[in-house]
């Protein structure tokens, strides 16, 4: 028997939701980052299109916490 992932954990994104979780940046920006190497670890589909793990994101986002000055 397979066991079916259901939480939030496994919650795949696609870009355009990442880009509004971000506050709207661009998807220049985006691919951007991706050809930088600094953008959230993808996922590309069989048909082309990629998608982030909401836990990918999460942490991607931790990363670039700046400490209080």
């Amino acid at each position: 028997m397979t066991r079916r992932r259901t939480s939030a954990r496994a919650e795949l994104m696609t870009v355009p939701e990442v880009l509004e979780e971000l506050c709207d940046i661009s998807p220049r920006t985006f691919y951007r980052w991706r050809q930088l190497g600094t953008a959230p670890a993808c996922i590309k589909l069989p048909n082309g299109e990629l998608r982030i793990s909401r836990d990918a994101f999460a942490d991607w986002l931790d990363s670039r916490r700046e400490e209080a000055a």
